[in-house]
């Protein structure tokens, strides 16, 4: 494309020069970018907007201008944080002008934050997101086991946190079996190594647990271990993973969402493999406290069978026997006296009342030469003369018998 280039300065005040809109706005935008072909900007970050495409729009300002800065998906992908309204920040890019808006505008190729690192800045924005889910609480992590028999171990061949792993390893317990999985643990490739290997380690019924870590360096180095998705998997790890990365004043993300956290790689070691030689120590000790415990319980049941035994009834059982046998034949002759002596006690008893029911028996009665009426034909006893009637019957019950007769005088 050819462009025409003008020096207003040069031209003449006679003469009427027409511009077209396009061709003063691209005079405009070469004249900037040949001014300013890269710049470092400072100030304030405001309307930032993270587009659907992957671009990224925000506003640089402060207390007296205000800048349009664009960060193409190109240059965005390898932004370590993510530009907040209100973040103060550095950007290094072209000034150029976007021809249909007619403003100009600066495309950013670098944003790095003023006053703190941008590793620094991105650590503080993930680790509050990732805190805000839970994935660092303590309820989340899974426990070790005691005596593990085989560990899986992601770090590099090369570094020296392999070595002293398997150094550490080899000294506290030679029947504990590593099995290593070559991962990168530096550089921008290495989250997917590691992450491939706490995977592979997950899908192994054999694994009893998993140490992810490599040696300390700057938080470049390390940095491989704040990668999301790396820290996520070790979260979401069905295995316990032991994370060692750095020394001890090196913290990374891993760390933190980790079922345990050691200092060092050899600090992991020392803290997964149990003591063979304390374990043997410890087995030894306990089969001296049993014998000990089985020697005086022992001891302590001869005793008693020694002084049960010697009690009577295992002495002389005959006699023992004969005394109850005693015992039960006068109880036996005590049971048959009582038995007669209230049986008598009854019969007396059911004497009298025999006599008193005979006493009052209306047989008695009628022997002495009473009778009893009763009207004829309902049977009702007659206790008044009120209930005769002249040539009514009535039959009349005596001691032996009974009788009917006909009214025939009522007195």
């Amino acid at each position: 494309m050819k462009v025409e280039r003008y020096k207003f300065e040069d031209m003449a005040p006679s003469e009427e020069k027409i511009f077209t809109v396009t061709a003063i706005t691209r005079a405009i935008r070469f004249t900037l970018e040949e001014t300013f072909p890269s710049v470092w900007v400072e100030g304030e970050i405001s309307n930032y907007l993270h587009h659907s495409s992957g671009h990224r729009y925000l506003s640089l300002k402060d207390e007296n201008a205000s800048l349009k800065v664009t960060v193409w998906r190109s240059a965005g992908q390898y932004l370590k944080f993510k530009p907040e309204d209100g973040m103060k920040v550095r950007i290094f890019g072209d000034i150029t002008v976007y021809e249909k808006g007619g403003s100009y505008q600066l495309n950013a190729r670098k944003i790095l934050p003023v006053g703190v690192g941008e590793l620094e800045v991105a650590f503080r924005q993930l680790y509050e997101k990732l805190q805000k889910e839970g994935l660092f609480e303590s309820s989340r992590k899974k426990p070790l086991p005691e005596y593990p028999l085989k560990v899986g171990v992601v770090t590099s061949l090369t570094g020296a946190a392999i070595r002293d792993i398997i150094q550490i390893a080899r000294r506290r317990n030679d029947s504990v079996q590593l099995v290593i999985y070559p991962a990168l643990v530096q550089g921008d490739t290495a989250p997917l190594t590691l992450i491939s290997g706490i995977e592979y380690f997950n899908s192994r019924d054999d694994i009893d647990l998993i140490i992810v870590g490599r040696g300390g360096g700057s938080i470049e180095d390390l940095w491989a271990f704040n990668d999301e998705s790396l820290v996520r998997t070790i979260a979401d790890s069905k295995k316990p993973v032991v994370s060692a990365v750095g020394h001890e004043i090196d913290v990374t993300l891993a760390d933190l969402a980790s079922d345990l956290r050691a200092p060092t790689p050899s600090a992991a070691a020392e803290l997964v493999i149990w003591d063979k030689n304390e374990f043997l120590r410890y087995l030894a000790e306990s089969l001296m406290t049993l014998r000990r415990l089985l020697a005086e319980m022992t001891s302590s049941r001869r005793e008693r069978l020694a002084h049960l035994i010697s009690r009577p009834v295992f002495i002389r059982p005959e006699s023992m026997i004969r005394e109850k046998e005693q015992t039960l034949d006068f109880l036996r002759k005590h049971l048959e006296g009582a038995g007669k002596l209230l049986l008598e006690k009854e019969k007396n008893r059911l004497s009298l009342v025999l006599s008193r029911l005979e006493s009052l028996s209306p047989l008695a009665i009628l022997s002495r030469g009473y009778a009893v009426l009763k009207s004829l034909p309902s049977g009702t006893p007659i206790k008044s003369v009120a209930g005769l009637k002249i040539d009514g019957l009535v039959e009349a019950i005596l001691k032996d018998g009974s009788a009917v007769a006909q009214i025939k005088e009522i007195k």
